[in-house]
């Protein structure tokens, strides 16, 4: 059985010569299917630059990443795209929702860019809304959401296209404490209900505590990987 994702001796060097800086220096793991994993380290520390690249946003300067058993590296750009569009979703701090737009449509953009028929995004839009509580909210706009319900409208549009593999970018950095346990709770129930693979970026100890595993980066290595049951 394949690995779900594996990096070997990944390094990232961002600019050349003199000012060149290595982001990432050689690391190395791997993330089993079904795992909820926290990704934990200070400013600089190389979180960023690892959850690129395995959002498939970026690639590394040397090593190797395996997703599903695919090379990714050795995917073009356009490749790379589709492997986003088709298995990986996003949620990030700052929600990215289109202000004037109701919860319903945010939720159908991503379907849109895979082809899937009007009826059926909003079938599949509707069951994602409601998944996070928020299907008596769908024709809301954004701009009318509180930012809770907002980071909601990002997670039912992150899962609507069923997505393999979940990242999410300090999901709960603009968000008060109840909002937050509302949002991790919610995180959770994806993972164990759906079985979707998470891995989320944070500094938030609190927040890492939902995750069945940490991993702490520190200076462009990884400091330490601990599971919890």
């Amino acid at each position: 059985m394949k690995d779900f994702i594996a990096l070997k001796n990944i390094h990232k060097v961002y600019g050349k010569g003199e000012n060149a800086f290595e982001a990432l220096k050689g690391v190395s793991l791997r993330i089993n299917k079904g795992e909820f994993v926290a990704l934990m380290g200070p400013s600089g520390s190389g979180k960023s630059s690892l959850a690129n690249i395995l959002g498939t946003l970026d690639v590394g300067s040397r090593g190797e990443y395996s997703f599903c058993g695919v090379d990714v590296f050795g995917l073009s750009q356009n490749q790379r795209a589709l492997l986003r569009r088709n298995y990986i979703g996003f949620i990030f701090q700052g929600f990215n929702l289109l202000a004037r737009t109701t919860a319903l449509e945010n939720v159908e953009l991503p379907l849109m860019y895979k082809g899937i028929k009007k009826k059926q995004r909003e079938q599949i839009a509707l069951e994602s809304l409601e998944l996070v509580g928020l299907k008596n909210w769908a024709h809301h706009t954004s701009a009318k959401l509180s930012g809770g319900q907002q980071q909601r409208v990002a997670i039912a549009r992150a899962i609507a296209s069923k997505p393999l593999f979940l990242l999410a970018d300090e999901p709960t950095g603009n968000l008060d404490t109840k909002r937050s346990v509302e949002i991790m709770e919610i995180l959770q129930s994806l993972n164990s209900d759906l079985g979707i693979t998470i891995l989320m970026v944070t500094h938030e100890p609190d927040m890492a505590q939902y995750a069945s595993r940490e991993l702490h980066f520190l200076d462009g290595k990884l400091l330490s990987d601990s599971s919890r049951q």
